[in-house]
């Protein structure tokens, strides 16, 4: 049986992709990213606590967009985020403070891309 990290990283991994799910992970490659999900091994702390905020707005946004759109949603600037790509918040910036950031910028997001 998986452990609940390792589902909660398959579940994301299926909306953002590896890459992304390695990045904010700290992870130099998507080998670590799949690791997780197969649970050889645990992302820290810190990381896992961004993967789960991370979990939380991907869910959010694929139930409107596909997993494509939500993927280029953590990469770009957001408007919302002083032009900072989600994705890059997360990962340089203190949780306490990118987390919130992050999971109010969805609405926002969809609202200015129905324009």
């Amino acid at each position: 049986m998986r452990r609940p990290a390792a589902v909660l990283i398959q579940a994301v991994r299926n909306i953002i992709g590896a890459k992304l799910v390695a990045y904010l992970g700290s992870a130099k490659e998507t080998r670590a990213a799949r690791q997780w999900t197969d649970g050889v091994r645990e992302p820290s702390a810190e990381p896992m606590s961004r993967l789960s905020d991370s979990h939380h707005v991907a869910v959010l946004l694929a139930e409107q967009d596909t997993g494509t759109v939500v993927q280029a949603w953590f990469q770009g600037m957001n408007p919302e985020l002083d032009d900072v790509a989600p994705a890059s918040l997360m990962r340089k910036s203190p949780l306490d403070e990118a987390g919130p950031a992050v999971l109010a910028a969805p609405p926002n997001f969809k609202a200015t891309s129905d324009c």
